[in-house]
């Protein structure tokens, strides 16, 4: 027998002894293949497939090509607040750069506003149901529909609303046809746009401006009827409130899908000069830089924010006291607010009499923008809560997304308090929380709105960054900036005050990953189910399990900060994103992003069995000693055992004189055949395999063969925590590999020099595993809770008592029989 026969040998009779030794079952190994003909699904296959190709406007790598382009388009706009009539009227002059190399006949524009037409698209097609306030509930159930969808259905019946274009002219002053298409709108131009050239486009526009809280809108007006002025007062918050033109990229040409409300927007870098035209005693918050600082606000004010530039807390730059005053009153007279901005995808504008306005310097340092205003607008309503914590967030988020990506590169930061939610646009929010007035006449919140405010100013401050100037496609990938925001926000959260649930831990997501709801994240914006979980939980989730498991956060953070450098003031698509993290990291992902983000596979791995071996010495009489020994420990037969207590003797013992040579030695004695066979095996053993053996022999170390099974689907790493019979504990982290060549099933074999008493998959919940039960060996009994309940009768209609309720009276009734007692 040849040297390498003899080692391949001796490892086969070792793997055979070794598993008899433990007691296997004989069942084949769970890693064998298992799937069935044609049945194999390659989950680490590359992307190859799927992503674009690169060419020279993007590159393999992920960052921009060497013949990489974008557009530019500038705007020059002068818009009236008519507050009585709640209207903008305006015009408007864009400079429209052609940086492609295409010829252009026509260029497109959003008109967003369109979207409130009855006769919209996003209108015609919405089905009953879809609309939260909205359901149908059976055969046997009444369909119900919110007062609150009736109040929007008959605002949008009672209004003309959407864009008036009045007029469309080019730069030099001559008419243009335009065609409308529901929020989008082509202009046709006299002449071709060759590339590198320019032209200029002349809009006269005008629409009635909607009630946010009637149509829930993402910006829009509220009104204030108790405050002290006759009529009250509103807060307008403008936000897609001028024709905008429409993206024109290398992957898609004209980005000109319809607005349907979920998918945002694309649009281009340009420069802002705008002049907003409101009542004198109004307060605007803008993008940009204010221009005339001294015709619109006091010297004491002008004093107040050249104060706040080195302020240690905010400065108000107009008062608490000074805005209750505005509150009152009212004006016939009017004052022009000329703003500028530089650079930005967007303008957006905030105007009320309401607001106070605090700031602070926010001191970056660097050579982009040492210093940035950190600006907070809102009304008495927003009280001692934006008070303490608005401008103090935005600076917070700045200080942390700048680690993450890039310094803050514009002047101002700003967040303002209005009937939005939450909604982003370049140097400006809009944020929702407020204060509660009491009978006692103070303001109070709670810990939830508290949360709420922090959380949104991060999360919409954040957005400045994502995606207002890494300018991802939102109207067709929601969670590039979405996803990306929530990921960074909780980051920001954590570093704010870690006991505040942020929404994006893995845990969180398990009950939407195992659902039957659930769409792909590359699922186009309109058509995914459910928005939360997919643009913002799913992949700010499986960011944080790249960043914290799979590749750590040195290289996470290097390949991501890398990702924002190369695309700020560009346009990057899933691909760059995809490719740039791995070109940085130098870890291949293809794996992660195709089941994490091209598939609704979920991730549940199960620990099935783990079986324990030990070493045999190949010396007869230790292990035929130790074999003896492990079936004495294995349970007696119950027919004997209750035998043994009932007093019975077997017939061995009642007839002793007929014993032979077996009654007298088991099937554990050891002959001198086996200690020859033994002596024998280690002289074959060359000496280097003598030496591995003898040292494996004394060491006598634990091996455990685990047993593994994907039940999800989503390949990943697995988490393996193991508590020894010394109470302490030991990580052990396998890499999604070990699933490359059987996706289903797998088996591992860990050696350890103490003992194990169990083990744990995943124990800190940090893979998004939708079924912790079967993550533990052995099996845990899990906490839960129970509560006793008594049972009421039904509140359904022939659960009524008609006869009690007939006798009830009216209140009126009622209170005119006590009138007349």
């Amino acid at each position: 027998m040849s040297k390498t026969m003899q080692r391949t040998s001796f490892w086969l009779a070792f793997a055979a002894i070794a598993a008899v030794s433990f007691g296997a079952n004989g069942s084949a190994s769970a890693s064998a293949i298992k799937q069935t003909k044609g049945d194999f699904e390659d989950k680490f296959r590359q992307l190859d497939e799927v992503l674009p190709t690169p060419n020279v406007y993007r590159s393999a790598a992920g960052e921009p090509g060497e013949q990489y382009w974008q557009q530019q388009a500038d705007y020059q706009i002068n818009v009236r607040l008519d507050e009585e009539k709640r209207r903008i009227d305006a015009k408007e002059t864009i400079g429209y750069q052609n940086n492609s190399p295409y010829i252009l006949k026509y260029i497109w524009i959003q008109l967003d506003q369109n979207i409130f037409r009855n006769d919209s698209r996003a209108e015609r097609s919405a089905t009953f149901g879809s609309h939260p306030d909205t359901d149908l509930r059976g055969i046997d159930k009444p369909a119900r529909i919110s007062l609150g969808e009736l109040r929007r259905q008959q605002f949008m019946t009672d209004n003309e609303l959407g864009f008036a274009i009045n007029n469309v002219e080019n730069g030099e002053g001559q008419s243009l046809s335009f065609t409308i298409v529901g929020t989008n709108m082509r202009v046709d131009l006299a002449e071709p746009l060759a590339p590198g050239a320019r032209t200029s486009l002349a809009i006269d526009f005008g629409f009635n401006i909607v009630e946010e809280d009637a149509v829930g809108a993402r910006s829009g007006y509220e009104h204030f009827p108790d405050d002290a002025r006759e009529g009250g007062n509103d807060i307008f918050l403008l936000a897609q409130w001028y024709p905008r033109v429409a993206a024109f990229t290398d992957y898609e040409a004209w980005t000109n899908k319809e607005f349907l409300g979920r998918g945002e927007f694309t649009m281009e870098f340009g420069d802002f000069e705008v002049n907003i035209d409101v009542p004198a005693d109004h307060i605007v918050s803008a993008t940009g830089v204010l221009q005339n600082p001294k015709q619109v606000l006091s010297k004491e004010q002008q004093r107040r924010l050249e104060k706040a530039k080195t302020a240690d807390r905010p400065v108000f730059v107009v008062t608490e006291e000074e805005a209750l005053e505005n509150e009152k009153e009212g004006t016939s007279k009017r004052k022009v607010w000329r703003f500028a901005a530089e650079n930005v995808r967007d303008f957006a504008w905030a105007s009320s009499r309401k607001f106070m306005w605090d700031a602070k310097g926010y001191q970056q340092g660097g050579d982009v923008q040492p210093l940035v205003m950190a600006m907070s607008f809102f009304p008495k309503e927003g009280g001692d809560l934006w008070k303490k914590y608005s401008t103090e967030s935005v600076i917070h988020t700045m200080e942390v997304y700048s680690r993450f990506s890039f310094d803050y590169p514009y002047p101002t930061s700003q967040s303002v308090n209005g009937p939005v939610g939450g909604m982003e646009y370049p140097m400006i929010t809009f944020n929702g929380p407020r204060t509660e007035l009491q009978e006692d006449g103070t303001r109070t919140y709670s810990l939830a709105e508290k949360r709420f405010l922090i959380g949104v100013v991060i999360h919409e401050i954040g957005h400045i960054y994502f995606p207002m100037i890494v300018n991802s496609d939102e109207r067709q990938w929601t969670w590039m900036d979405e996803g990306l925001n929530s990921f960074l926000d909780g980051v920001a959260g954590r570093e704010w005050d870690p006991s505040i649930p942020w929404g994006v831990e893995p845990r969180g997501i398990v009950d939407y990953m195992k659902s039957s709801v659930q769409v792909p994240i590359m699922t186009q914006s309109d058509s995914v189910l459910r928005l939360g979980p997919n643009a913002y939980s799913k992949p700010a989730a499986a960011l944080n399990i790249l960043r914290e498991v799979i590749l750590g956060r040195e290289l996470f953070d290097f390949a991501f900060r890398e990702y924002a450098q190369r695309w700020m003031f560009k346009r990057p698509t899933p691909a760059d994103f995809f490719r740039t993290m791995e070109e940085a990291s130098g870890v291949d992902l293809d794996w992660f992003w195709r089941g994490w983000f091209y598939s609704t596979d979920h991730v549940d791995i199960s620990l099935d069995r783990v079986y324990k071996l030990r070493l045999d010495t190949q010396d007869p009489d230790i292990d035929w000693e130790r074999r003896r020994q492990e079936q004495a420990d294995k349970p007696v037969s119950f027919f004997v055992r209750r035998n043994e207590i009932e007093g019975r003797k077997t017939w061995v013992e009642m007839n002793p004189d007929v014993r032979d040579f077996y009654d007298e030695n088991d099937r554990f004695t050891v002959t001198n055949k086996q200690r020859n066979a033994y002596q024998s095996f280690l002289e074959k053993l060359d000496p280097w395999e003598r030496r591995v053996f003898d040292r494996a022999i004394a060491e006598d170390k634990n091996y455990y063969v685990l047993d593994f099974s994907n039940l999800g689907g989503l390949v990943m790493p697995i988490l393996l925590q193991m508590t020894y019979a010394d109470g302490t504990t030991e990580d052990y982290r396998i890499p999604a590999e070990i699933w490359r060549r059987n996706t289903k099933d797998v088996s591992k074999l860990i050696v350890t020099d103490k003992e194990v008493v169990s083990f744990a998959v995943d124990p800190n919940w940090e893979t998004a595993d939708v079924d912790i039960e079967n993550n533990y060996y052995p099996r845990k009994i899990i906490p839960s809770r129970i509560e006793a309940y008594k049972s009421e009768r039904g509140t359904d209609h022939i659960s009524r008592d008609l006869m009690q309720e007939a006798k009830s009276k009216l209140k009126a009734d009622e209170d005119s029989d006590n009138d007349e007692n």
